[in-house]
């Protein structure tokens, strides 16, 4: 019998995951296009201001490093969280990341190996957290970034439930 978000096997299918990220993510995105862009345009000040004859070419550069990392500031955390989505069902981890290349996964719990959470600086100050669920897959472990500290914790305390009590041999 078919459930709802699985194939006519009893397998998972790949469907759109029903929840999205943490609304904060959106300044932790931006905080992170913000720290590229100082990376790129500190170098250029300073050189400019030392090297006379590139100083032309420097400030152009510059301020196109500028206009292009104002640009990246204001659109991709927002189309990031536009996209990200995620779900833990009782049949699996759905997954949709990315913002100009989407990802789409799903994780059977039979397949998780491990449930981890990381917190960066930038993270710890919004209160976020970034869930990884690590499956046999050679894919690699799914990712799910931005969440509330809180719905992080439940959701790595109800997948160790939850894949503790599947049987199967998570390979």
């Amino acid at each position: 019998m078919k459930q709802n978000g699985e194939t006519g096997d009893g397998r998972p299918r790949l469907r759109a995951p029903r929840h999205r990220v943490s609304r904060k993510a959106i300044t932790w995105w931006t905080l992170e296009e913000l720290m590229g862009v100082v990376m790129l345009l500190v170098p250029q000040l300073v050189a400019a201001f030392f090297w006379d004859a590139g100083r032309p070419w420097l400030v152009g550069t510059s301020i196109a490093t500028v206009v292009l990392g104002a640009v990246a500031c204001l659109v991709i955390p927002r189309w990031r969280y536009r996209v990200h989505r995620w779900e833990a069902t009782g049949e699996a981890v759905y997954t949709r990341t990315g913002w100009f290349v989407q990802d789409w996964r799903v994780a059977p719990l039979s397949r998780i190996q491990t449930v981890d959470t990381q917190r960066g600086p930038v993270q710890q100050m919004l209160g976020l957290a970034t869930v990884t669920v690590t499956t046999a897959s050679a894919a690699g472990p799914l990712e799910i970034p931005g969440l509330d500290v809180d719905v992080a914790q439940r959701l790595v305390e109800e997948l160790t439930a939850v894949t503790q009590a599947t049987r199967g041999d998570a390979t």
